[in-house]
Formats: structure tokens, sequence, C-alpha cells
């Protein structure tokens, strides 16, 4: 059965004057996906999910949500996402449920057993009397994903959910999305710059460098580029290239600058690595340093920006 496309933006693109914010963004987002979007500050990553919301609207291109392609249409299927983009504003003196109560009926959702469901999918149905004011960080998180989850959304829109949490908030924050996600089967497209944490959810991501889209990637083939790799720093980079064909008939290295060679797929034992230093001492090369290195996601992304990453 084919996958249901949630979110697909085509050539998206939004500039401000002579700013581009976004340069013909093409992303698909599928049902049941926890969709990493990654990026520096600039990137691009709050333009897009602004737009997914109708916060603002895009200069070129197309984008559908949930089957709609009009703005009317879209407008309508946007009662099924739930988004946080920018802190919501809460009362401080008020009570986390009368903050939501307030919320509930300015949205106009029916019943006020929204509020204590979305209180109790996220943890705080237990302190719903206690003043907003007097919550921790990690809390007020929490109370703005109950927020976005009232409604009973088919997607969560969430632009930087874990900034500022200590290491406990983060992971309560993370074991939520993915309860939400597993439980729920709710669509999550969220963006981070803790890349180390997107790595405990994402399912998918996007990669966004000063506006385009470098790449889409599942984390399953991500994992598979992922791999342990061999640092040398010699002082003929060339001509210990040339031996790790001939010698070792090895041909899944990279030559970086700084006579610099990374060896990709390196299994870390000793045999293996003494190898690789044997060649360049039998061959009258000098071994400056030698280290075992895993490409995680924030290396991969680097590279990637960078244009350093070969296709293997």
């Amino acid at each position: 059965m084919r996958e249901k496309i949630v979110v697909k933006a085509m050539n998206l693109t939004k500039k401000y004057k002579q700013v581009v914010a976004l340069n013909q963004v093409d992303i698909t987002v599928k049902k049941g996906d926890i969709y990493g979007l990654v990026g520096n500050n600039g990137a691009g990553k709050t333009t897009f999910l602004k737009m997914l919301t109708g916060q603002i609207q895009p200069t070129d291109g197309q984008l559908n949500l949930l089957d709609a392609q009009s703005e009317t249409e879209m407008n309508h299927v946007r009662r099924k996402i739930g988004a946080i983009i920018e802190t919501p504003s809460f009362y401080p003196n008020l009570s986390i449920e009368k903050n939501l109560e307030y919320y509930r009926i300015q949205r106009g959702i029916p019943g006020k057993k929204a509020v204590t469901k979305a209180l109790e999918e996220v943890g705080l149905l237990e302190v719903k009397k206690r003043k907003y004011s007097a919550l921790s960080l990690g809390m007020k998180q929490r109370l703005g994903l109950a927020l976005a989850l009232m409604g009973e959304p088919e997607v969560l829109i969430l632009d930087e959910p874990i900034n500022g949490l200590d290491p406990s908030g983060i992971i309560e924050i993370r074991n939520l999305l993915l309860k939400l996600n597993r439980e729920k089967y709710i669509t999550i497209l969220i963006s981070s710059h803790i890349l180390m944490e997107l790595e405990n959810v994402a399912s998918h991501y996007g990669f966004l460098d000063k506006g385009k889209i470098k790449e889409e990637i599942s984390a399953e083939k991500l994992k598979e580029k992922c791999t342990n790799y061999l640092e040398l720093k010699v002082t003929d980079a060339e001509k210990y290239a040339a031996l790790l064909e001939l010698k070792l008939n090895c041909k899944d290295y990279k030559v970086l600058s700084g006579n610099c060679i990374q060896i990709m797929n390196v299994k870390d034992r000793e045999e293996n690595l003494s190898d690789y230093s044997a060649l360049a001492i039998k061959n009258d090369i000098g071994l400056l340093s030698m280290d075992m290195r895993k490409i995680d996601l924030e290396n991969y992304y680097m590279n990637l920006i960078s244009g350093i990453r070969e296709e293997r």
C-alpha cells in the first residue's frame, strides 16, 4: 500500500526583498515519520515551518498539506496540525489548567475534556493547579506540547522543542515524542540544532543549508553511512593514497587538505590498524597521527555542507 504523504514541498521559495530565505526547496514527509529538519541558524528551518502553519506565504513553488493544495483547502486541514514554532504566551498567574482552558475557548475546541486529555498525554495532569510562573523550563515545554495536542492533531510541527532544557528535560521531551509517534501514530516534523538528540528520535532527515535542501535521507540509510573511519596525517598523502590502492586494494578513502587521509569502514582491531601504519613506515612516509573516528550526525552534516562528502 502506498504511504500517505502529509507534507510535500516542491521548489518552495521565500524571498524578503534581496534576501532568499528558502531557495527551491523540495521536502517530503510521510505519515508516521519523525522528520528531523537539520540546519544552522539562518538555514531556513523556521521559515519553512512557518509556511506549513500559514504564518507566512511562499514567494514561489508549491506546498501540499494532507492532500490539500489551495490556500483555502490548506487553511481547513491546518486544524489537524499542532505546532510550537515560537514560545506560546501563557499567563504567569494562571494555573496550567486555566491557561489551557483559555486557549481551548479561544480556538473553539469543543469539550472541557480536551484540556484534561492533553495534560494527561504530557504528564501534567497531577500538577494542573500549579501556576505557570512556578513551572520549570521542562514543564513549560510540556505545557506547550499540551497546547499543540489539544486539537488531537495528525501532525506536530516543533521548532527547537528541547532548546535550553537540561538533560533530564531533554529525555522527558524525547520519550514523550516517541510515545506520541508510536502509540498515536502522530507524524512529527521537528527542527533542532542539538543533532545528537535528533539521532535518538528521527526516522528521516532533511538537511538545510543557506535556504537550500542538501539532502533527504532515512535514519536507516544514514546509519549505514555513519561508519567508523581511520584518519591519518602523513607527510605525503598522494603517495600514501597510491599505495593504499596498490598494496591494500583499498578504494574507499578520501584525501583531504593538510596531508590528511580518511579511510572508511575500518574495523577497530589491532591487526587491521597495524597494516595502515606499516604501509607508511615501509615506504618511507612519515606517519604524523592515526586516529579511529566515527561519523555521527554532526560530522555528516558538516561534511555535507562543506562539500567534502563523497557518495559511496
